[in-house]
C-alpha cells in the first residue's frame, strides 16, 4: 500500500497495483518558478506595453513614433520579414522617421532562440551604429509579491493614472502629453507611489502593465535620499500583487547593462536574463 498525503493534510491509502503514473513534487509551488518564454512572445508584450503614438506597418516590421520620446516607442521593431529587400526596408524606415524628423532607429535582439544576430550583423555593415544595450529579465511574479508582508505595502498607492506628483518624481522630463500617452498605454496599466520624498515628489513610485499572464514593471524610481530603505521592492511588491489578482504569473522587466544596483535587486527577487536588446541608429544617408 502507498500512502500519499494531500494538500489539505489528508493521508489517503492506495493499493500500489493501482499506481500508473508518478513524478517527484517541487517543495516550492510552480508559480514560484521562473517563466518559460519564446523571444518573440517577450518582445510582442513588451511593445503593448510601451506603445508609441502613431505607427505603421512593413510587413511584419512595425515603424513606431512617439515624437521622440523613448526609443523604444521610437523605433522599428523588426519581427519577420518587412515584405521587401532589407535595403528597400531601411530606405523606407529612415524616410518614414525622417518625415518626422526624428532619427531612424532599429530594435534589435540577441541572445535567445528567434533573435536576430543575422539583422545585427547586416545593420552593422550598412553603417548603422549600436547605440543601447539593455536586457530583458524575467521571474516569477508569486516570488515578488511575497518578499514583503502584505501589512507592509499598505502606504503603496496605485492608481490607473500618473499624476502630477507621479510624475514629479519620473526621471525623463520635458515630453508632457506624449510621455503620459505612452506610460498609460497597456492592456491594464498601474501606477504606484509611496509619499514622503523630496519637493512633495513621492518617496517612490513604478509602473506596472497586467497582459494576460504577464507583469510588466517599468520607471521603479526612488528618491536618492530615501534610497537603501527597501522602497523599490515594496513598490514591486504592490504592483505584484495587484497583477496577481488579475491573473498574471511571470514578470518582465528592463535594465541597462550599467545599472549594478538594480541588477543586483532584481537578481534577489528572482528575475533573470532572458535575452538582450540593442538600438541600432541609422547613418546620414550622405555616409550610406
Amino acid at each position: 500500500m502507498l500512502v500519499i498525503t494531500r494538500k489539505s493534510g489528508e493521508s489517503v491509502r492506495v493499493d500500489e497495483s493501482a499506481l500508473v503514473a508518478g513524478k517527484v513534487v517541487p517543495a516550492a509551488p510552480a508559480r514560484r518558478r521562473g517563466p518559460a518564454a519564446s523571444y518573440e512572445e517577450l518582445a510582442r508584450v513588451a511593445a503593448r506595453a510601451w506603445r508609441p503614438v502613431e505607427s505603421e506597418r512593413l510587413g511584419a516590421w512595425e515603424l513606431r513614433a512617439a515624437a521622440g520620446f523613448t526609443r523604444r516607442a521610437n523605433s522599428v521593431l523588426p519581427l519577420g520579414d518587412p515584405g521587401v529587400p532589407l535595403d528597400a526596408a531601411l530606405d523606407v524606415v529612415r524616410r518614414w522617421y525622417g518625415e518626422r524628423g526624428l532619427p531612424a532607429y532599429v530594435q534589435t535582439a540577441t541572445g535567445a532562440e528567434g533573435t536576430e544576430e543575422l539583422l545585427c550583423a547586416e545593420l552593422e555593415r550598412r553603417g548603422w551604429v549600436r547605440e543601447v544595450t539593455a536586457e530583458v529579465w524575467v521571474g516569477a511574479l508569486a516570488r515578488v509579491a511575497d518578499r514583503v508582508e502584505a501589512s507592509e505595502t499598505e502606504g503603496v498607492v496605485l492608481a490607473r493614472e500618473a499624476d502630477e506628483a507621479w510624475l514629479a518624481r519620473y526621471q525623463r522630463k520635458g515630453v508632457g502629453e506624449v510621455a503620459q500617452k505612452v506610460l498609460g498605454s497597456g492592456p491594464s496599466v498601474w501606477f504606484a507611489s509611496v509619499a514622503g520624498g523630496s519637493g512633495g515628489a513621492p518617496a517612490a513610485i513604478g509602473r506596472c502593465v497586467v497582459d494576460g499572464r504577464w507583469a510588466g514593471f517599468a520607471a521603479v524610481e526612488v528618491d536618492p535620499a530615501q534610497r537603501r530603505k527597501g522602497l523599490a521592492t515594496t513598490v514591486m511588491a504592490a504592483l505584484a500583487r495587484r497583477a496577481l489578482a488579475e491573473g498574471a504569473s511571470a514578470a518582465w522587466l528592463q535594465v541597462e547593462d550599467d545599472n549594478a544596483g538594480a541588477r543586483a535587486m532584481y537578481a534577489g527577487l528572482g528575475f533573470g536574463a532572458h535575452h538582450s536588446y540593442h538600438h541600432y541608429r541609422g547613418p546620414d544617408r550622405e555616409t550610406s
